[in-house]
């Protein structure tokens, strides 16, 4: 048995995993890496990641790695058509809109929500409320550095 504490622990509920990670869109087009700077370090369901990114995770261990196929469905996300609102240009009056800028608001109890911008007209501004990779199917490719019962702090 002792060969089996010294290969560690397997990812699964209630673990602290310290990964690599990198995120691609369909083309390739890395959104988000840590193989620049330090690894990620988070407990499996603290939601840090969504679902359907620890899913595959589980049952991995130290100096393993995968690539995986995440579906909008259990990344981000479809494109809600609901999630474009109109507001009001009077709405914008502390900063000029710009399309494609990012813009914060924050939402009926007060937690911030971002938006892009997608149109600018005389009256109305066109906002985007989704996650911007909604409907986009992801490729998650990790290399998992350690996993270790998560401690209580």
């Amino acid at each position: 048995m002792s060969d089996q504490n010294s290969q560690g622990h397997l990812i699964d509920e209630g673990m602290e995993i310290t990964l690599h990670f990198t995120l691609e869109l369909e083309d390739g087009t890395v959104v988000d890496s840590t193989r620049d700077k330090a690894p990620a370090t988070f407990q499996l369901g603290d939601g840090n990641l969504p679902p359907g990114f620890e899913h595959p995770l589980k049952g991995l261990g130290a100096g393993e790695s995968g690539r995986f196929e995440i579906t909008p469905e259990h990344a981000f996300g479809q494109h809600n058509p609901q999630n474009v609102q109109k507001l009001k240009r009077d709405d914008f009056q502390e900063l000029a809109p710009e399309v494609g800028a990012v813009v914060s608001f924050a939402d009926a109890n007060g937690n911030e929500l971002p938006g892009v911008i997608k149109a600018i007209g005389e009256r109305q501004v066109e906002v985007d409320f989704n996650h911007p990779l909604a409907g986009r199917t992801l490729t998650f490719e990790v290399e998992v550095l350690d996993v270790q019962p998560a401690t209580t702090h």
